[in-house]
C-alpha cells in the first residue's frame, strides 16, 4: 500500500517527530508495525487508558512500569537507550499549554543523532507546537482509490449475501458506480460503514441509497456551520423554463462525471443572475439532482468572523471540505453579499474575494460552483470573467408559455389536477409574476379555500393575483436597469 512506502521514507529520513492526523488509529498503528518489523526496531503504543505496550513481538512491559501518565511516558522515551518507534495516541491534549511535556518532546528530537527514537503522534486532529514544527513531518493516511472502494462494496455484498442464505445485493451498473464515486474522499472504514448500511435495510444498492450515503459522508466530516449539506434536490421537470441552461448543464453531464473521452477538465461553474424569485436557487438544486451528486450550501452570513483572518480561514476550510465530498456541486446563494465591495469591512471582503479567486482558479477537484446573485452591480468585476466561471446566466421573469408550466408544475406538487384549473389564462393574468409569486399564489389559494372549507380552485388563484403587486411593478426600474445590462453582457438561461 501506497502509506507503507510513503511513511517509511519518513522514517528513514530521520526524522524524530511524525504527525499522524487521523481517525483511523488501528491502521495507521499497523502500518507502522509493518514498518518497524521490515526495520528490525521495537515499536511501542502509548495510549491513557492502556499505558506503554511493546507491539508485535518481544515482552510486554511490567505492570509496574505501565507508565500510563503523558510525563511518566516522555521521561521514559528520553532516557531509553535503544532506537525505537513510539506510538503516542490521542496525545493532544496534553500538549496544550504543557511548556513542559512540549520541552520533553523537543529534548526527544534534540537527541536523536544520538538515539534514533521516532516519536509518532496520532489524532483525530493535532495542532503542532510552534517549537516543534521544524523538527517533526504531518503525515496523512492514504483514503482508498475507487478500485479498492470497489473491493470493499464488493466485500460488504458478500458478506450480507453470506448471512441472508446467499442472495444476491441488487443493483445496476450506474448506480454501483455512482456510489463508488460519492464514497471518494473518506477512509477504508468510513467507507466500509457507508457502503454496509446501504446495502443491509433491504438487501439492494438503489438509487435512493444515494442521498442517505452523501449527508452521512456530509456528517462524518462535521461540516455543519459554514457548509450546509441540502439533501432535497430538485429535477429539471421540476423548474419551468430555463430551457438554455438546462441544454448547457445536459451537455457538460458526462465530462464533469468523468464519463466522456479526451476531456480536458470538467466544467467549472457558473454564475445565475437575475430577479428574486425567478429560479436560480431552484436550478442550483436540480443540477445536482440531475447529475446525481451532492448539494453543499456556502452560507456567508456563518463564514465571516469578528477575528482578524478566521473569516479567510473559514473559507479555506469550507473549500477543502468541499473538496473532499467531491464530486460535488458547490451551491453559493446571493453571492455579492458576500463578496460585495465594502469600505467599512476592513478589508475582509477583498481577502475572500482572493482566497475564492485563487481556489478557483487552482482547484482540480470536480466541485462544480452555482453562484447566484440578485444585485449585479455589487460584484466584483473579477468574479464575472471567463475562466473564473465557465457562463454567466440571466434569468428573467417567465413568459407566458413557462408561466403556465410553473402554474402545472405547483399545482402537481400539491396534488391538484391541473385539468381543473385554466392555467392558459392563470398565465395571461399573471404577467409579471416570478415563479416564486406564482407559487406563493397557488399556497395562500389553499388556505383560502380551507378557510372556506371548500376546495380550492380557480376563483381562489385570480384573488390572490390580483392582490399581489409583483416584484417586477415595485421594483421595475431596478429590474429594467439589470435586463439593460444583462442584455449583451449574459446568456439568457
Amino acid at each position: 500500500m501506497p502509506e507503507v512506502h510513503d511513511l517509511g521514507l519518513i522514517i528513514d529520513s530521520h526524522i524524530p517527530l511524525v504527525i499522524i492526523q487521523s481517525h483511523e488509529e488501528t491502521r495507521s498503528i499497523d502500518t507502522l508495525t509493518r514498518l518497524a518489523r521490515k526495520r528490525d526496531l521495537p515499536i511501542y503504543s502509548w495510549t491513557i487508558t492502556d499505558g506503554l505496550k511493546r507491539r508485535g513481538f518481544g515482552l510486554e512491559l511490567e505492570e509496574k512500569n505501565k507508565l500510563d501518565e503523558p510525563d511518566d511516558i516522555l521521561n521514559h522515551i528520553k532516557h531509553s537507550s535503544t532506537p525505537s518507534i513510539f506510538i503516542l495516541c490521542d496525545f493532544h491534549p496534553w500538549l496544550d499549554d504543557a511548556p513542559r511535556r512540549v520541552r520533553l518532546l523537543k529534548d526527544i528530537a534534540l537527541n536523536h543523532r544520538q538515539v534514533a527514537h521516532t516519536v509518532v503522534l496520532i489524532s483525530h486532529q493535532l495542532k503542532t507546537p510552534p517549537e516543534l514544527k521544524h523538527l517533526s513531518a504531518q503525515f496523512s493516511m492514504h483514503l482508498p482509490s475507487p478500485e479498492q472502494i470497489m473491493a470493499i462494496v464488493r466485500d460488504e455484498a458478500g458478506k450480507w449475501s453470506t448471512s441472508n442464505q446467499n442472495k444476491r445485493v441488487k443493483t445496476d451498473n450506474t448506480t454501483l458506480q455512482q456510489l463508488v464515486k460519492n464514497l471518494q474522499g473518506v477512509s477504508y472504514s468510513e467507507v466500509r460503514r457507508l457502503a454496509r448500511g446501504a446495502i443491509v435495510d433491504d438487501g439492494a444498492i438503489t438509487s435512493n441509497d444515494i442521498p442517505s450515503v452523501n449527508k452521512a459522508k456530509f456528517d462524518l466530516m462535521d461540516m455543519d456551520g459554514v457548509l450546509s449539506f441540502e439533501y432535497d434536490t430538485a429535477k429539471f421537470s421540476d423548474v419551468g423554463g430555463l430551457n438554455n441552461l438546462k441544454h448547457w448543464l445536459s451537455e457538460r453531464k458526462s465530462a464533469f462525471n468523468g464519463e466522456g473521452e479526451h476531456i480536458l477538465q470538467p466544467p467549472k461553474g457558473i454564475m445565475l443572475l437575475g430577479v428574486q424569485g425567478g429560479g436560480k436557487s431552484l436550478a442550483a438544486k436540480a443540477v445536482s439532482g440531475v447529475w446525481g451528486v451532492p448539494l453543499l450550501r456556502l452560507d456567508f452570513g456563518t463564514l465571516y468572523n469578528k477575528f482578524f483572518g478566521e473569516t479567510e480561514r473559514n473559507l479555506r476550510e469550507a473549500l477543502k471540505l468541499a473538496e473532499l465530498m467531491s464530486p460535488c456541486v458547490l451551491w453559493i446563494d446571493e453571492i455579492e453579499k458576500g463578496l460585495g465591495q465594502d469600505s467599512n469591512d476592513q478589508g475582509i471582503s477583498k481577502r475572500i474575494l482572493g482566497t475564492l479567486l485563487t481556489w478557483m482558479a487552482e482547484n482540480t477537484h470536480p466541485v462544480f460552483i452555482v453562484a447566484t446573485a440578485n444585485n449585479v452591480s455589487a460584484l466584483p468585476p473579477e468574479l464575472l470573467r471567463k475562466g473564473r466561471v465557465d457562463e454567466v446566466f440571466f434569468v428573467d421573469l417567465p413568459d407566458k408559455t413557462v408561466r403556465q408550466e410553473i402554474f402545472e408544475i405547483h399545482l402537481a406538487k400539491r396534488t391538484l389536477d391541473s385539468k381543473r384549473f385554466n392555467t392558459h389564462s392563470l398565465a395571461t393574468l399573471s404577467e409579471g409574476f416570478s415563479g416564486a409569486e406564482i407559487e406563493q399564489a397557488i399556497v395562500a389559494a389553499r388556505y383560502a379555500a380551507q378557510a372556506q372549507e371548500i376546495e380550492v380552485n380557480e376563483t381562489h388563484i385570480l384573488n390572490e393575483l390580483n392582490s399581489t403587486q409583483p416584484l417586477s411593478v415595485l421594483m421595475s426600474e431596478k429590474l429594467d436597469e439589470l435586463r439593460a445590462w444583462a442584455s449583451d453582457r449574459t446568456v439568457k438561461a
